[in-house]
């Protein structure tokens, strides 16, 4: 019987594909509008490069962006580029469609909700309670946190641990086949793969480890409650088999 339900956070809670894309553009469009001698598909495309090499989470993008440009270092234009992106951040932070009442649908039938996602602690933090998502989940489990990245089992074992279920008793909910579905997959875990963001038609390889593939979270509380119909169903055959 299913108990808890484990969801990622970003692109399957929080939509945040598209809020990073919204921040990048307004940011260089920022510091060219205050200066920066570099046209914006340049700086723009340049911007893309330097992420992709050092990650979402490197606190100096627009600093190592102006050397990549060969633009001499001027704080104006880094905090250009800081204030408009963190302003749309925080204007156009938004949850996917329908993220509440899913999870308020799974509360009220008497699941147990927890977050198992990859990030920087506080920044992860921050999405979660400027959403008010925080009193959905009985738990959340975040990779810096714990010294531990999804796929790797242990960070799907610790939250099956700490919420006391074993694995064939939870869901996996996530938009990365691979550090969603195949590593939940992986310690026994049933798993649902959201088919979205930026993730949705990559990863492919992986998908044999998704025992359900949706396109709306919406379909997530009737997969679970199938999944106790059908465990119910089995322990009656069982018990009138004996």
């Amino acid at each position: 019987m299913i108990k808890v339900v484990f969801f990622d956070l970003d692109d399957t809670i929080v939509d945040t594909t598209r809020l990073a894309e919204m921040a990048r553009r307004n940011a260089i469009e920022n510091m060219v509008r205050h200066g920066l001698p570099v046209d914006f598909d340049t700086a723009y495309q340049e911007l893309l490069e330097l992420i992709s090499e050092y990650g979402s989470n490197f606190s100096r993008h627009f600093d190592y962006l102006l050397r990549r440009l060969e633009v001499p270092y001027d704080p104006k234009l880094v905090a250009a580029g800081v204030i408009s992106y963190h302003n749309t951040k925080f204007a156009y932070l938004r949850t996917v469609k329908g993220v509440r009442r899913v999870l308020l649908d799974l509360q009220r039938a008497g699941y147990r909700l927890g977050i198992i996602t990859d990030g920087d602690p506080i920044k992860q933090w921050e999405k979660i309670l400027r959403l008010e998502l925080d009193a959905y989940f009985d738990k959340v489990f975040i990779s810096d946190h714990l010294g531990v990245k999804k796929p790797h089992p242990k960070i799907f074992k610790k939250a099956l641990r700490k919420m006391g279920v074993e694995p064939e008793e939870a869901v996996m909910v996530g938009d990365r086949l691979y550090s969603d579905i195949y590593g939940a997959k992986q310690v026994g875990m049933i798993t649902v793969w959201f088919k979205y963001g930026k993730y949705a038609d990559r990863e492919l390889e992986y998908l044999e480890y998704a025992d359900f593939t949706i396109k709306s979270l919406e379909e997530v509380p009737e997969i679970v409650r199938g999944l106790n119909l059908e465990g119910k169903e089995r322990a009656d055959k069982e018990v009138h088999a004996d």
